[in-house]
């Protein structure tokens, strides 16, 4: 389903007091000096799907502020989506820079957050993900869960629903008084939400890897997939998520002195892992060079695109991708850039060197940013 940001307004987000982009649907790259403010203008799209965006920033570190300023100021992001059925406006924001609570509006309609999914699903890249392969489980996992909260918007309810159960449990088993039939609830909303969340996971991950089979020869070498994780495993083995559930109930309830004296719960799914292959060299990717793991990467997230592109039901992901060209011969670069076109999908890119775009002039608008100000080149 065609989802595409025509028009996009900032009010005091990051270093911009206000500024207004207009892209016609099409493809954005911006390029300028470190530290203009290209990464911002991507983080506040971010903003436009549940959760703390690119940068993972909580929503009082957004708001602008002027030096000197103690604390930041409201903000707000506007847009105009162009779909299936016609122009929607949308918006995100706070009321004040101290407010933990995000406002969201649809046509003037204040709505959850969730309902942004049903006209845009960011995916992105960024500079941070570059060590993806080399750290701890844990990003790989949030990495992995955009990737299936991209095609499975509840997914992102049940892994938080499944994160606060498993805080609360803990404190209980930690500080007491762990009272048996408040655990016994907890634990069931833990093995409800964690079933659903290692279900979500285990279908996406045979839906990417037959799309990144059946990409066949492309520039970005090929990803071979796996999960580790005993209730991801138990998914992929085709396990129905009630029994998943059931099973998981049991192992919480019997691991209570065990995860007493870990100071954590020892197992579930905040304990899986997304592995990946490089199958060309049939090497692990933290084994990889920095380019071939950000050239597996993009594969991930082409064929995820690629996936949501065809379908029907939900919006085409538009793709935000911090820095990424730079770390691509330019071979790939190219081919990304062709790749973007071939699937039809909006994209905001940045770079430092206008030079790294040259191949996208004409097919994209290309924006100088320097010190937050927006300058389009001529088309």
């Amino acid at each position: 389903m065609r989802s595409r940001l025509n028009h996009i307004l900032l009010t005091d987000f990051r270093s911009y007091a206000r500024t207004t982009l207009s892209t016609g649907g099409r493809s954005v790259f911006l390029f300028g000096p470190n530290g203009a403010g290209k990464t911002n203008l991507l983080e506040a799209i971010s903003f436009l799907s549940p959760g703390r965006g690119l940068r993972g920033a909580a929503l009082t570190e957004v708001g602008r502020r002027t030096p000197g300023e103690l604390g930041g100021r409201a903000w707000a992001i506007s847009v105009e989506v162009d779909g299936e059925a016609g122009t929607a406006r949308l918006g995100a924001g706070v009321e004040s820079g101290a407010s933990t609570r995000r406002l969201v509006r649809i046509d003037g309609e204040t709505v959850s957050p969730g309902a942004l999914t049903e006209h845009v699903r960011p995916i992105w890249l960024t500079p941070a993900q570059d060590r993806l392969f080399l750290d701890g489980a844990s990003e790989r996992r949030r990495f992995f869960d955009r990737l299936v909260y991209a095609a499975i918007p509840g997914h992102g309810g049940h892994v938080a629903a499944y994160d606060r159960a498993l805080r609360e449990r803990s404190r209980l088993l930690g500080d007491g008084p762990a009272d048996p039939e408040w655990l016994t609830a907890l634990e069931a909303q833990m093995a409800k939400a964690g079933a659903l969340a290692a279900m979500a996971r285990g279908r996406t991950l045979i839906d990417l890897q037959a799309e990144i089979d059946t990409r066949g020869d492309r520039a970005f070498p090929t990803a071979g997939l796996d999960l580790a994780g005993e209730w991801e495993r138990l998914a992929l083995s085709g396990l129905a998520v009630d029994e998943i559930e059931a099973r998981l109930a049991a192992a919480l309830a019997r691991g209570r002195d065990r995860d007493a004296a870990a100071g954590r719960a020892l197992s579930g799914p905040h304990r899986g892992d997304l592995l990946v292959v490089h199958r060309q060299k049939d090497r692990p990717a933290a084994e990889c060079s920095t380019g071939e793991q950000k050239a597996l990467i993009l594969n991930l997230v082409l064929a995820q695109a690629a996936r949501l592109s065809g379908s029907n039901l939900a919006p085409n992901p538009i793709l935000l991708l911090d820095e990424v060209a730079a770390h691509l011969d330019p071979f790939r670069r190219a081919a990304l850039f062709d790749e973007i076109e071939a699937l039809s999908l909006q994209a905001f890119l940045t770079g430092t060197d206008e030079l790294l775009f040259e191949t996208l002039k004409g097919r994209a608008i290309g924006v100088h940013v320097d010190a937050s100000t927006l300058t389009a080149l001529d088309s």
